[in-house]
């Protein structure tokens, strides 16, 4: 059983959670995910390694609050214990060598990418970081991604805290500028990442993926995070992560997202009906 050390509210529907795992924790680097189970009745759920702490024996999970097993998760407090809690799994991010680099996060997405930003800033690479959120009650993790940039840009949809605009605003202007990244990796929404890759296309930066959003089981068997890249079949539990930007078929990835949308939509509303009972 693996005991839940802290716990944290970040915004109104993500929830970050300290757990004590030490064997993952020794060996976790940034861009690798767990997997987890809230009890021996639970589904697996895949969630990335938020951070991790090897002298305490700890691993950090950040996750939105969407899904029956996520309402389950949050409904535990400190002190309670997980049922399962594997990894560390998939390919860490690739970070040697680089001496600038832009990270892009968007919503939930960000929890992901911070531990690169900070893993990068650890290695002395100077880093720019642009987090967005569709408004100010949704940002998270401000303080620890401005304590791991050399430069950082907070942007808003609707202009409530920030900049207003999307991510690609303050990128477009970099660019515009004539700035060079040794490469830009970018963690969100896929539509998010989709305009991201576009938009650094043209100056033939790098440009790294993280397909964490469309896991679903972790070992590859579900086939649901199935996408096409360079043409060819691939699976992001189990080959990625991570991958090129510029190859990947964003479209056909956004289409299949949507294939449980009512079953999980149901699955959710029963899980929280369950919890209002009791």
């Amino acid at each position: 059983m693996y005991r839940i050390a802290a716990k944290k509210c970040l915004n109104p529907t993500v929830t970050m959670m300290d757990i004590e795992a030490p064997a993952v924790a020794k060996k976790a680097k940034p861009g690798q995910f767990i997997i987890l189970r809230t009890d021996a009745d639970g589904e697996r759920i895949p969630l990335t390694i938020a951070g991790y702490d090897r002298e305490v024996g700890t691993v950090k999970i950040i996750f939105q609050i969407v899904g029956a097993t996520t309402v389950k998760l949050n409904n535990k407090e400190v002190g309670d214990c997980l049922q399962d809690f594997v990894g560390p799994l998939g390919m860490p991010t690739e970070l040697e060598g680089l001496k600038k680099v832009c990270i892009v996060g968007g919503g939930v997405g960000c929890a992901i990418a911070l531990p690169i930003a900070q893993a990068l800033h650890d290695m002395g690479c100077e880093v720019t970081s642009v987090i967005g959120f569709r408004n100010k009650d949704l940002l998270i993790l401000e303080d620890e991604f401005k304590a791991a940039s050399s430069r950082m840009y907070v942007m808003t949809d609707d202009g409530s805290y920030g900049r207003q605009g999307n991510v690609c605003v303050p990128l477009n202007e970099m660019f515009a500028s004539g700035e060079k990244f040794d490469k830009v990796i970018t963690i969100g929404p896929l539509i998010m990442m989709k305009f991201v890759v576009e938009a650094t296309r043209p100056t033939g930066i790098p440009c790294v993926v993280s397909m964490n959003p469309i896991m679903i089981d972790g070992t590859g068997m579900c086939g649901g995070c199935r996408l096409t890249v360079g043409g060819k079949t691939k699976f992001a539990c189990v080959d990625g992560p991570d991958f090129d930007g510029y190859l990947v078929d964003f479209d056909s990835a956004m289409e299949r997202g949507t294939m449980f949308r009512d079953f999980e939509r149901h699955a959710y509303d029963e899980a929280c009906n369950l919890f209002k009972k009791a």
